[in-house]
């Protein structure tokens, strides 16, 4: 079991994130790195973002990584570099199918393209995105599905993959919240052209600012994707295509560098956690929403009738938690307008309701985990 990174707080103060033993850990590599970019006086698109590229790409198991600004730009440039909105694209008028529990940010990539949201319900069980789901949701306008692999626990992929490719639609990963994960054993990038990813600070691999990568096996996509983040340029002053201003800056590929050869011990650190509050709470009113051996464990997600008097109560013990997410992607009103679906997505409506994460990153230590499980458990 990988240890914990050491907690910089005291016992009866348990925060859901806490950076500064990351920091810690990697403050040689990170050093290093900043050394090296301040000595080249390059800031953008420079020798740090290739290296962390190169890196990424091999951690992952894709063949190629190409930083952007964020992880909703991944998600954006995934669309557009296969073939789906922005204004070079031939077929505008289309329907990209996006799970009801998700980050608001996967549904402003789609609109960000020009398409459509046709909001498919989730699972009960994990919240994901399955293969009848996306059935139930399909119309014949629909030319992508975004899967995403939420809480770090991938989607059913083969499933999903298969029926993109006998449908002749589009398949993009969202991977923000999966970074090292694999689907039984193989790369995500084995079965879609693009996984994206985002190095928010909260990320299980997360920078100091905004950041995102997209990871895939297509050359010709990689080379697309480099063109689209950087307004059509490769590397000169000659517009190729309409594109937008979307990279990865040296700073945080310092930092992401540096804490790259870390991911799979904090990941262990997260599985770690999550078993010990899966089997603290099987069977109590406050369980544990389903993840399997596939999952990075991004978050620890419950649920309860009670969520936020449990909330509450933890608060009285400075116990942070979060919810994620409180509005489901058809509830959002800044969405709803440009948004569709086939059912009431009653999954997704009654988890929103329910559901709330429990601290479980790699700064927290067993003896926080169970100061967080006696708070439960008093309620």
């Amino acid at each position: 079991m990988a240890a914990a990174i050491a907690p910089t707080t005291t016992l009866t103060a348990v925060p859901m994130v806490d950076l500064c033993g990351a920091l810690a850990s990697a403050q040689d590599a990170i050093h290093r790195n900043l050394e090296e970019m301040h000595a080249r006086g390059q800031y953008i698109l420079g020798p740090q973002t290739v290296a962390f590229e190169e890196a990424f790409a091999k951690a992952t198991g894709g063949k190629y990584a190409v930083g952007v600004g964020s992880g909703t730009a991944a998600l954006e440039l995934s669309l557009r570099a296969t073939g789906i909105g922005g204004p070079e694209c031939n077929v505008p008028d289309c329907d990209v199918i996006v799970p009801a529990m998700t980050s608001l940010f996967t549904a402003q990539a789609v609109l960000a393209v020009g398409a459509r949201l046709r909001v498919a319900d989730v699972s009960p069980e994990d919240l994901l995105l399955t293969a009848d789901d996306v059935r139930r949701a399909w119309t014949p306008k629909t030319k992508a599905v975004i899967a995403v692999h939420l809480y770090g626990q991938p989607c059913r992929l083969d499933e999903i993959a298969a029926l993109c490719k006998e449908r002749g639609a589009v398949l993009v990963q969202d991977a923000c919240q999966a970074h090292g994960a694999r689907f039984r054993g193989s790369p995500l990038s084995d079965f879609s052209a693009c996984s994206a990813y985002s190095f928010y600070p909260t990320k299980n691999l997360g920078g100091l600012g905004d950041g995102g990568a997209v990871v895939t096996n297509d050359p010709e996509v990689a080379e697309r994707l480099r063109l689209l983040r950087d307004g059509g340029r490769l590397g000169d002053q000659t517009c190729r295509l309409p594109g937008v201003n979307s990279r990865l800056d040296e700073m945080q590929a310092c930092y992401l560098r540096a804490f790259l050869p870390f991911l799979p011990e904090w990941n262990a650190r997260r599985r770690a956690l999550a078993v010990r509050y899966r089997d603290a709470l099987a069977g109590s009113s406050t369980a544990l929403l389903r993840f399997d051996d596939d999952s990075v464990n991004h978050l620890v997600v419950a649920k309860s009738a009670q969520r936020d008097a449990i909330r509450q109560h933890l608060a009285g013990r400075n116990i942070q938690t979060g919810i994620h997410y409180p509005v489901p992607i058809h509830k959002q009103p800044g969405l709803q307008p440009f948004a569709t679906w086939a059912d009431e997505p009653r999954n997704a409506s009654n988890a929103a309701r329910e559901v709330f994460s429990l601290p479980a990153a790699p700064h927290v230590s067993d003896e926080m985990a169970d100061y967080v499980l006696r708070g439960v458990k008093e309620f």
